[in-house]
């Protein structure tokens, strides 16, 4: 299976989905919340795509070695690991706000909302960094 066009596709796909949650996030701030909803749902979807997606390139291609030397290489690595570490918590934050707010349960959609949107919008933009200093640097 040639899953070499993955990194990339993920790489858009975290992007995307940043996009998608600081469109939501504008959307709520507007008090537009039907469009909000369809942004995060939005970003919701995009992101299980891309963990699926993710998973398959692995599964299949392994890993790649960051081959930067210096000051670079501190700054990779240092994005690598939050990126992972906070990568980890997001599928559980995103499902704990997503069913609250469907739920309709809003103080406490929003007390979790103040936590998962930064984290989410971290992960998806360092998602894009850490695939542009392995595939394009």
């Amino acid at each position: 299976m040639d899953v070499s066009a993955l990194p990339a596709v993920n790489a858009t796909l975290n992007a995307a989905a940043a996009v998608l949650l600081a469109a939501g996030y504008a959307m709520i701030r507007s008090r537009r919340v039907a469009a909000h909803r369809a942004c995060m749902l939005s970003a919701f979807a995009v992101s299980a795509v891309f963990l699926a997606s993710y998973v398959v390139y692995h599964a299949n291609a392994g890993s790649r070695p960051f081959t930067g030397q210096g000051a670079v290489r501190a700054a990779y690595f240092f994005i690598l690991v939050t990126h992972v570490v906070l990568a980890a918590a997001v599928p559980f934050l995103a499902l704990v706000t997503l069913a609250r707010g469907l739920r309709g349960t809003y103080d406490r959609h929003v007390a979790i909302a103040r936590w998962t949107l930064p984290i989410w919008l971290y992960v998806s933009v360092t998602g894009v960094v850490v695939y542009w200093m392995l595939y394009r640097m």
